[in-house]
């Protein structure tokens, strides 16, 4: 009976990984942080979000683990904290090629 419990809990946190992940602009974000640490203005300007918005995405995914940041001066700079991220971007793009 523990088992299902921790197997629920788990797919739980999977799905929330998942959702934090599914909006265009945090995929945007992901991507960019591929190539390296941004500052949140970097991410606004590609974004094109005002800093509020961008931060209250980078929020989310610092939740789940994905980015992690550090304070520099009156900058924020993000960077990925789990880099396999990205290979769930593979993943959703061999999805994408199989379905047409």
């Amino acid at each position: 009976m523990k088992q299902d419990i921790v197997t629920q809990q788990q797919f739980e946190e999977r799905a929330n990984v998942v959702k934090a992940m599914a909006h265009p602009s945090r995929l945007m974000m992901i991507d960019e942080l591929s190539r390296g640490e941004r500052c949140v203005c970097d991410l606004r300007d590609l974004v094109g979000a005002d800093i509020s918005t961008v931060s209250k995405h980078l929020t989310v995914l610092k939740k789940v683990g994905i980015v992690e940041d550090e304070k520099r001066g009156k900058n924020v700079y993000y960077r990925l904290k789990v880099p396999c991220v990205l290979n769930f971007f593979q993943c959703i793009e061999s999805v994408l090629a199989a379905s047409k």
